[in-house]
């Protein structure tokens, strides 16, 4: 056990990365805070208005789909612990902001939707470059666990924030918990400053005369000639629009399906969150880059789990699937997010991993508002299981087309225990 969780936590060891999970771990815990109490905040303003929940999601992210790109380019030309410390700072203090409009009772709903983009753009500036930064914490032998630790922080931070805000809510009101959310932002502030940037894993940066232009245009045919890069970003496009909306699709489930309180409806957001800390947790021991068959199956299990989940009869049997659901995302995004950054050349992992932001984060614009019309018209666990299906499909297509390119075939082998596997033709 001792050399298991040695293993598991490898990267902590190393001080540059230990202060950068601290930050990101107080920081995320109001984030997740913020959002339980905003969507709450949203409901309310607009009387149940599921739409209105879509449309603030939209305007949180559709910054990510605008400016993403940009900012990886940002990351491959200047120094990223900076950018890292302009894009949190002005993330406190439009925080800051927002909840003071709260506190004093001035709030109202268009109030929502600006602050939303804002925060949005402050957060399409610093993902990219939060993403690729890991590398330069920890170096490449413990890039896959440092990862994996990332998604745990990540997670753990949606276990305990919306389980906070839920009985926050309930107890003080929205106001105080948008201020403690504020405050927490602080924190990667505090921690990046504190780095000792002699020990990071990067070459030094030429004068800004003499650096490559790093261009996004550059970046986009890197990715266009590399299939093995390019599979696992099309099947998180269609999953990012389709599936994981879970901020608006949980939060229309409880309130207006079951009828429950905001600490039942944080109490969704943490049974997704356990699943999704385990499965961090699991790829945590990963040393190196995973096969195509594993990012691929574990999107089929998270599409099945999701179609569940929307079509369940009975909150209790909701909370109970979560946690699988919760699971198969998680391990499926770090897969893949593993195959993309331990595949990638360090030139280009600024603007790759932009990239691979806009098609996690920058669909939801696109899908948020559709999701939530479905949401409205047809109900919130409708919007969920065709989601998954959905999910499903196109996970099921890139399994096919993988197939094929590589000539194998899928079996299933029942003992000792059922599972899939793949064989070459050749040996069959």
């Amino acid at each position: 056990m001792r050399a298991k969780l040695s293993t598991t936590f490898q990267s902590l060891k190393v001080r540059n990365y230990r202060l950068f999970a601290t930050g990101q771990l107080i920081k995320l815990i109001g984030v997740w805070m913020m959002f339980t109490t905003q969507d709450w905040l949203v409901l309310d303003l607009s009387d149940n208005n599921a739409t209105a929940l879509g449309i603030v999601i939209a305007c949180q992210f559709t910054p990510v789909l605008l400016l993403t790109l940009l900012s990886g380019r940002l990351a491959d030309r200047y120094d990223k612990r900076f950018l890292l410390m302009i894009a949190n700072t002005t993330w406190s203090v439009l925080s800051l902001g927002m909840s003071l409009l709260v506190i004093t009772g001035f709030v109202q709903l268009w109030h929502v939707f600006v602050f939303a983009a804002l925060l949005g753009v402050a957060n399409a500036v610093e993902t990219p470059v939060r993403q690729s930064f890991v590398s330069e914490l920890v170096g490449t032998p413990l890039l896959p666990n440092a990862l994996s630790l990332s998604a745990a922080t990540f997670n753990s931070a949606r276990i305990i924030g919306p389980a906070v805000a839920g009985v926050a809510i309930a107890v003080f009101g929205v106001g105080p918990v948008f201020m403690v959310s504020a405050f927490s932002s602080i924190a990667p502030v505090i921690c990046v400053v504190l780095m000792r940037a002699a020990e990071l894993h990067r070459e030094d940066l030429p004068p800004i005369g003499e650096r490559e232009p790093a261009r996004v245009i550059d970046g986009l045919r890197y990715v266009a000639r590399r299939a093995d890069l390019l599979l696992p970003m099309a099947v998180m496009s269609v999953m990012g629009l389709a599936l994981f909306n879970f901020q608006l699709t949980l939060s229309a489930l409880a309130k207006t399906t079951f009828d429950t309180g905001a600490a039942s409806f944080g109490l969704f957001t943490t049974a997704l969150a356990v699943g999704a800390l385990c499965g961090a947790l699991a790829g945590s021991g990963r040393r190196s880059r995973p096969s195509v068959y594993i990012v691929l199956g574990a999107a089929i299990g998270t599409g099945f789990f999701g179609t569940l989940v929307g079509l369940a009869p009975t909150y209790w049997l909701v909370v109970t699937l979560l946690p699988l659901t919760g699971f198969f995302m998680v391990y499926f995004a770090q897969a893949a997010n593993q195959r993309v950054q331990l595949g990638v050349d360090a030139a280009f992992r600024g603007r790759v991993m932009a990239l691979w932001v806009l098609v996690f984060l920058g669909t939801n614009p696109v899908g948020a508002p559709i999701i939530g019309w479905i949401a409205e018209r047809y109900g919130a666990g409708a919007s969920i299981w065709i989601g998954g299906l959905l999910s499903m499909a196109a996970a099921g297509v890139a399994l096919t087309w993988q197939l094929h390119r590589d000539g194998a075939r899928l079996r299933l082998r029942l003992l000792p225990l059922p599972r899939f596997y793949v064989v070459n033709s050749a040996d069959l």
